[in-house]
């Protein structure tokens, strides 16, 4: 557990902010407050691993924080008035939090148990350096198949599309090997690779990869550059600002190419900004308000909460077995397990009318609910951050052998790491990619293994 209660911890500054926070939010409840103090300290040694390891356990916890925690508490502290009925807190605080806190909690708790020194987390810098000596021609090959994948995926469906998802992500892999494995940086790969994951963003009106991908990737740099804490604050400020950014303009967006048909790209964005700034600043409280409803995810919860058991009985396992089944499965053994999205399951317990185009998902959080009530969900939520801390503990102990799998744990967990998406995505996303390197490992063990290296 020291990976979540580290040695050094500014604590008066903590306690400061805090007070700082109870002062400037008087009407704020305690158990508000309690979701801010939790969540300031998981952002806090978050921000203090960047640039020591890849700090998957820290993401989790912290992505779990702004969507169950910092949302809700803004929404039940004035935002909420601003929002469409249907994405208002349909229950109390005290009825939300009192599963979602300790829900949340159980689930970091479950992140850092047998975490040891960061298992899973912490690169070879020398054994990766050498790999990229030995295998020049690796990170190229990464490169060369993520962004074939990443083409070529757009023209499947279902679960085949998926395998060319998965593949897409190797391009990152390539990158890092670059990043960690060459002395002078290699600014072409560094360009082809951020510019394809842009251009694709930008062209679907999807950011959450840009994002993650953003965020892993700064992290290889830290690692490899130690970044000190001035330069970590500067980055930090820059990414919050324009995640900030593409959060509030994200729907004028996709209007705008979508119905509109305006063509899809970053000149598109950067012009409805611009008329939006000039309109009544990107950054009003209105915007900033409006826009609260992106990263709460608490409010699916209270529609759950509101429609189970009232409307829909508990689930009693029975979804949480098709989740299973349609993660672990292949469509040809299941043909009838849950798709990706699937909005029947999503209505049907969270009572949400869903209009063409629109897509949510009921989260782990929603899901732990519907099948198990709340005693039943916080303790599946703990199991769920234990299982999580297992894989990265199975990669840690198989890097002893092959290093370089530390830093394909950024290709399976970019999209567990979000709270916002299916249960069955998630797991899929998880089961399939660790399948996928299992296979590769095997099929080029030799080229794969440590390095023997002299000093």
């Amino acid at each position: 557990m020291k990976t979540l209660f580290p040695d050094k911890f500014n604590w008066p500054a903590y306690f400061l902010t805090i007070i700082f926070v109870r002062i400037l939010f008087l009407g704020m409840g305690w158990l508000s407050l309690v979701a801010i103090m939790i969540a300031l300290y998981q952002f806090i040694i978050l921000f203090n691993s960047i640039s020591t390891i890849i700090p998957t356990r820290h993401l989790l916890g912290s992505f779990m924080c702004v969507q169950f925690f910092i949302g809700p508490v803004l929404a039940y502290n004035g935002l909420d008035e601003y929002q469409y009925f249907m994405y208002k807190m349909r229950i109390s605080e005290a009825a939300y939090f009192q599963y979602a806190l300790p829900a949340v909690t159980l689930f970091i708790i479950g992140l850092h148990i047998n975490s040891g020194k960061y298992q899973g987390e912490v690169v070879d810098l020398k054994q990766i350096e050498a790999f990229v000596k030995k295998n020049k021609k690796i990170p190229y090959l990464f490169i060369i198949i993520g962004l074939f994948s990443s083409i070529v995926g757009t023209y499947f469906s279902n679960d085949l599309a998926f395998v060319f998802y998965l593949l897409g992500s190797l391009k990152f892999i390539g990158l890092f090997l670059f990043i960690i494995g060459t002395k002078r940086l290699q600014v072409l790969p560094l360009i082809v690779v951020i510019g394809s994951i842009i251009s694709s963003s930008f062209g679907n009106g999807m950011f959450h990869d840009l994002l993650t991908w953003i965020i892993y990737s700064a992290s290889i740099f830290a690692i490899k550059y130690k970044f000190d804490f001035k330069i970590k604050l500067i980055g930090l400020s820059t990414f919050i600002v324009f995640a900030v950014v593409l959060q509030v303009l994200k729907g004028n967006y996709r209007a705008v190419t979508g119905v509109e048909k305006e063509k899809a790209g970053v000149e598109t964005f950067a012009e409805i900004y611009q008329k939006e700034n000039e309109k009544k600043g990107v950054f009003s409280f209105e915007n900033l308000a409006t826009s609260n409803v992106r990263i709460n995810q608490g409010f699916i919860i209270t529609n759950i909460m509101t429609n189970v058991p009232d409307k829909v009985e508990h689930a009693n396992g029975s979804e949480m077995y098709q989740i299973l089944e349609a993660a672990i499965l292949p469509r040809i053994l299941a043909p009838n397990k849950l798709n990706a999205g699937d909005r029947t399951i999503f209505v049907k317990y969270s009572g949400i009318p869903l209009t063409e185009g629109t897509s949510m998902g009921l989260s782990s959080l929603g899901d732990a609910y519907i099948n198990f009530g709340i005693a039943g969900g916080i303790v599946f939520m703990f199991l769920f951050g234990a299982f999580y801390s297992y894989v990265l503990n199975v990669f840690q102990k198989n890097a002893r052998q092959f290093p370089i799998l530390i830093l394909f744990t950024a290709m399976v967990f970019y999209y567990p790491i979000r709270p916002d998406c299916e249960l069955q995505t998630i797991l899929g996303h998880l089961f399939k990619s660790c399948f996928l390197i299992f296979m590769m490992i095997q099929t080029w063990k030799h080229t794969f293994k440590a390095q023997n290296i002299t000093d």
